[in-house]
C-alpha cells in the first residue's frame, strides 16, 4: 500500500505591495502668466499661496518643479485636468508625470 504523505497548513502572511507613486511636474513656459499658473497650483493640487508660489517660481528659474508625489492615477488625473484648465484659457501650460525613483 502506497505511504500517504500529508503536509501541514503553513501559516503565510500576505503584504500587499504599496502602489507605486509617480511625480507630477511644472514645466516652465514663457507665456503662461504666473497669476495663473498660482491659481491652478491652489486649485488642482491644493497648495497654498505661498507654496504655490514658490513652486511656480522655481519651475521659472529652473525650467521644471516637482509639484507632488501622488498614485499614478492621481498624478495623471491632476496632471491632465492642470493641462486642459489651462488649454481652455488659451495657455501651453504643460504638466507631466514620472515614476519616483
Amino acid at each position: 500500500m502506497p505511504e500517504t504523505i500529508t503536509k501541514g497548513r503553513t501559516d503565510t502572511e500576505l503584504q500587499v505591495a504599496r502602489p507605486r507613486l509617480h511625480k507630477v511636474i511644472l514645466l516652465n513656459d514663457d507665456f503662461t502668466p504666473r497669476g495663473f499658473v498660482v491659481k491652478i497650483l491652489k486649485y488642482e493640487f491644493r497648495l497654498g499661496e505661498a507654496k504655490a508660489r514658490q513652486v511656480m517660481t522655481t519651475a521659472h528659474q529652473r525650467g521644471a518643479c516637482v509639484v507632488g508625489v501622488f498614485t499614478q492615477d492621481i498624478a495623471e488625473t491632476k496632471a491632465t485636468n492642470a493641462v486642459d484648465a489651462a488649454r481652455k484659457e488659451g495657455y501651453p501650460l504643460l504638466f507631466t508625470t514620472e515614476p519616483e525613483e
